[in-house]
C-alpha cells in the first residue's frame, strides 16, 4: 500500500520526534488483516522495519529517525512517497549474523533470548545490529547473551547498560 506522507515533528515532545502521520484508510487496512509489523519504503529509495504508534485521538504515525531521515535527505515539510507492506520476518527485523552464529552455539542464551517478548528480542537485536563494526556487534551479542545467562533470562536494561558501559572502560 502506497500514500504521499510529509514529515514533520511533534513539537515540545522528546520522545517521538520526526515522524510522518499515516492515513486513517491506511491504518484501517492494516488493522483489520491484524498486521501490526510494517516494512517502510520512503522514496522508493530506503526500507526499515516499522510499526504504527498511536499519538491519540485516533491519529498513528511512523517514527522517523535522523539516519532515515539523512539517507533519504528529509526534513521538516518533506513531502515522501512511502510504501507499506508487511514484515513476515521472524523478529520484525534483521537477525545480525553475530547473534544468530552466538545462538547456535550457546543453546542457554538461544533459550533466554527465545523466551523473551518479541519486542524485548526486537530491541535487542536493533542494539546488536546498530553499529557499522562487526566486532562492535560481536562485543554486544556476547554482552548482551552473557546477561541473559547471568540474570537466568531476566532483562534488566538498566544492569545492561552499565555492562555496556563497564566494557567500554576495559
Amino acid at each position: 500500500m502506497e500514500f504521499e506522507g510529509k514529515i514533520d515533528n511533534f513539537q515540545n515532545d522528546n520522545v517521538y520526534g520526526h515522524h510522518l502521520i499515516v492515513p486513517e484508510e491506511v491504518v484501517e487496512y492494516f488493522s483489520t488483516k491484524k498486521i501490526k509489523r510494517l516494512i517502510c519504503t520512503l522514496k522508493e529509495v530506503h526500507s526499515f522495519p516499522c510499526a504504527f504508534m498511536p499519538k491519540g485521538n485516533g491519529i498513528y504515525f511512523i517514527h522517523i529517525n535522523a539516519e532515515v531521515r539523512k539517507i533519504c535527505r528529509l526534513r521538516v515539510g518533506s513531502k515522501v512517497l512511502v510504501k507499506l507492506e508487511p514484515d513476515e520476518s521472524k523478529y520484525g527485523m534483521p537477525m545480525p549474523e553475530e547473534m544468530e552464529e552466538l545462538l547456535k552455539i550457546d543453546d542457554d542464551a538461544n533459550k533466554y533470548f527465545h523466551a523473551l517478548t518479541k519486542g524485548k528480542q526486537r530491541s535487542l537485536l536493533y542494539i546488536i545490529g546498530k553499529p557499522k563494526s562487526s566486532e562492535i556487534r560481536i562485543n554486544k551479542a556476547i554482552l548482551i547473551t552473557e546477561h541473559l545467562k547471568r540474570m537466568s533470562g531476566k532483562l534488566n536494561f538498566q544492569i545492561l547498560n552499565q555492562d555496556f558501559k563497564e566494557f567500554k572502560q576495559r
